[in-house]
């Protein structure tokens, strides 16, 4: 009885800490250090170096033409923003779109071949001339500021890598699916405090940009490349960095279960990249960028959304041996909130089915069906399931 007990705790203290705890830690860090060694800007107004935008696209003939005249008007000399499509497998027109825009600038590269976003990525990079790249997706619209905030984090040699900020745009907000929305803003504030800390611990691949020099090509069965492309540039001694105010926008999912598709890839991509950058589970020689990796990224991918089945199981079974009605005993109060927590996810399941809002049943629905696509994903990984195409989530209106 009393092992069950131990490994409850540890397992309860586990889940806490990788979701809420380590905010709370590092929250606490961050003032220590600002106490100890307060920050000082890099601010540099001569600095504008070239830059090249990269857009990996396949398949975006419904948002080309917003994102080239997005880019046009981006606050930067349009002489120093050059603008490379990389558009292997398009078939839908996106390629003959982007023609109509070499006149200004435009460079396309296209080939019949679909080979999944980082093959394109790798393939596309050798037509890189500017000392810094800045990836986005095709379906993304960026904040006006967004490419002079991004480069004045460069401006600091210790930077290697830049990272944006993922915005959610849903008319909706009540939504399950506009509650994305509300775990990117906590997201953001995690990442803020990691980059204040030390470096951010992955990229959005929505809005990312790294030196070019620093690119290596990545495997060509990569599921999330921009999280394997930032994290070699922190482990050869480079820091990531990360700018709220530098942001891409994008709608949200049409439904939970276009967003689950998103979630499961990510997931077994989640898997892959631990075991590829399995030196990073090296706290003693990567110190502190480990120690962020492992809390804000390696938990949340395994112990953590595997340890609930286990803590309900134990706990249930503590409740029965203590009496399911001792409404004085800790464990029988605990199992009746996992019970209630997990009733209001399936009425926000059921809400949601229903376009019926109402945030505090979509908020442990949401909560549900990330860590149900840990689940998904990781034997999607080991069963070799995952394509390296990306299956593309209906986005809402």
């Amino acid at each position: 009885m009393m092992a069950l007990k131990i490994i409850f705790w540890a397992l309860l203290f586990i889940v806490f800490y990788s979701y809420l705890g380590y905010g709370i830690l590092l929250f606490v860090l961050v003032k220590i250090k600002r106490l100890i060694s307060p920050g000082k800007k890099n601010f540099n107004p001569d600095y504008e170096p070239e830059v090249t935008l990269f857009v990996a696209a396949y398949n975006e003939k419904d948002y080309v033409d917003a994102k080239v005249e997005n880019s046009y008007n981006l606050d930067y000399p349009q002489e120093k923003v050059k603008q490379v499509w990389v558009t292997d497998g398009s078939d839908d027109g996106t390629p003959e779109i982007l023609k109509k825009y070499k006149d200004r600038g435009v460079e396309v590269y296209h080939e019949d071949k679909r080979g999944g976003k980082i093959g394109a990525m790798n393939r596309g990079m050798q037509f890189v001339k500017s000392p810094i790249t800045i990836f986005s997706d095709g379906n993304t619209v960026l904040g006006k500021e967004s490419i002079r905030r991004i480069v004045q984090m460069f401006a600091n040699p210790k930077v290697g890598c830049v990272s944006g900020e993922k915005r959610i745009f849903n008319k909706e907000k009540d939504t399950a699916v506009g509650t994305e929305g509300v775990y990117w803003k906590y997201e953001s504030k995690l990442k803020k405090w990691d980059a204040e800390l030390y470096s951010v611990v992955g990229a959005a691949g929505e809005l990312f940009a790294i030196r070019t020099d620093l690119f290596q090509p990545v495997e060509k069965d990569t599921l999330l490349d921009d999280f394997i492309i930032s994290l070699r540039i922190a482990m050869k001694g480079k820091t990531i960095q990360y700018d709220p105010d530098a942001y891409a926008i994008e709608s949200a999912s049409a439904s939970v279960k276009e967003e689950l598709k998103r979630k499961v890839r990510i997931a077994a991509g989640g898997i892959q990249s631990i075991v590829r950058l399995k030196p990073l589970l090296n706290i003693f020689k990567y110190g502190v960028l480990s120690f962020q990796y492992i809390s804000h990224r390696v938990l949340r991918w395994t112990i953590a959304p595997l340890s609930l089945p286990v803590i309900f199981m134990i706990n249930l079974w503590l409740s029965w041996q203590a009496g399911f009605d001792n409404f004085t005993n800790l464990y029988t109060l605990l199992f009746y909130a996992e019970i209630l927590f997990y009733l209001l996810a399936m009425c926000g399941w059921y809400l949601e089915n229903r376009k019926i809002s109402n945030k505090i049943f979509f908020i442990p629905y949401y909560f549900f069906v990330m860590n149900y696509a840990v689940f998904a994903g990781i034997r999607r990984y080991f069963k070799g399931q995952q394509s390296v195409n990306w299956e593309r989530a209906k986005r809402g209106a």
